[in-house]
């Protein structure tokens, strides 16, 4: 048994708002009623922002403005609200990206979310937001916290359920589309073909190469990755496809800006899975990335305040 507290971090929750949306009051209320209190006691997870880049959904920073992302659980899912299209952007309904392909729209509001906290509702899939047995349960403290707030935030969770819509559709149609895109993509084709050398051995579905890239301002360096990160043959000649690739994107989706890192799966198919990262700042020939080639990319491709990492502050 552990007596730590919750893990809380409210500027991560409040960054991972899509810009011009700000944290509600009942979210960042319920944080402060949540300081100190025995993790567990009632749910296993942190109160702690992320973009849905790092979440269990592929391409995801394609849909960083779609999702705020607030609780984190241990097993990489993440819980938030999801601001698709024709949803009520101040309430919207609360969902979660399950580590383990489990899509789930879990509350009609953030209300609903905090009230099912109170009533353990949850099912088998989503049993880290039910109270941990060694630590003794507060979700009764939490109801009645719940119970004094203003009338117009307090919902009841089966409220509106007719009405809820088909969260795992939409991420399973996103999924299916988005590779079905990179997997017919220019880029990715010739990128493919490229490296046809380096296809992996085996010939199961899921055997793949993989690779990782960095590029930022005048920068780049790519590896394979062989018990660990390895220069291959092929890296210099491909620099100028993924630059490319890097400005067809941020023409696509300007608000995003340029991507730093990129890694990328080459699968016995000929095929290339990729995944962008436009946060961390990676290491080129074992140092930190040049502050100074990042930010002439941050000016060149600018992004809303809150999507610029802390690291180019």
């Amino acid at each position: 048994m552990s007596d730590k507290p919750y893990p809380i971090d409210l500027d991560s929750i409040r960054g991972a708002f899509p810009p011009g949306i700000e944290a509600p009051p009942l979210l960042l209320d319920f944080a402060g009623w949540l300081n100190g209190r025995p993790w567990g006691s009632v749910g296993c997870f942190s109160l702690q922002g992320q973009f849905s880049d790092q979440a269990p959904i592929f391409d995801g920073s394609s849909l960083r403005d779609r999702f705020a992302l607030f609780m984190r659980l241990p097993d990489g899912s993440a819980v938030g609200g999801w601001y698709g299209a024709g949803l009520d952007r101040d309430d919207p309904p609360m969902v979660g990206l399950g580590s383990e392909g489990d899509y789930q729209l879990l509350a009609p509001t953030l209300d609903g979310l905090l009230a099912k906290l109170t009533a353990q509702q949850f099912d088998k899939a989503w049993h880290d937001l039910l109270p941990d047995d060694e630590v003794e349960c507060q979700t009764d403290e939490l109801a009645q916290w719940l119970a004094g707030r203003p009338p117009g935030e307090r919902m009841a969770p089966e409220e509106q359920s007719s009405e809820l819509p088909d969260f795992r559709g939409f991420v399973e149609k996103w999924s299916r589309e988005r590779e079905d895109y990179w997997a017919n993509h220019r880029m990715m084709a010739e990128l493919g073909w490229r490296l046809a050398a380096h296809l992996p051995k085996g010939k199961k579905a899921w055997d793949k190469t993989r690779f990782e890239v960095a590029i930022v301002g005048k920068q780049y360096q790519a590896r394979i990755l062989k018990q660990g990160p390895q220069p291959f043959e092929e890296a210099a000649s491909i620099g100028s496809l993924l630059r490319e690739l890097r400005e067809e994107m941020r023409r696509a989706q300007p608000e995003l800006g340029l991507w730093y890192a990129m890694s990328f799966g080459l699968y016995a198919d000929g095929r290339v899975m990729p995944n962008f990262d436009y946060d961390a700042r990676p290491a080129i020939d074992g140092e930190p990335a040049l502050l100074s080639e990042a930010r002439a990319d941050l000016t060149r491709a600018p992004r809303p305040e809150r999507w610029v990492p802390k690291w180019l502050g």
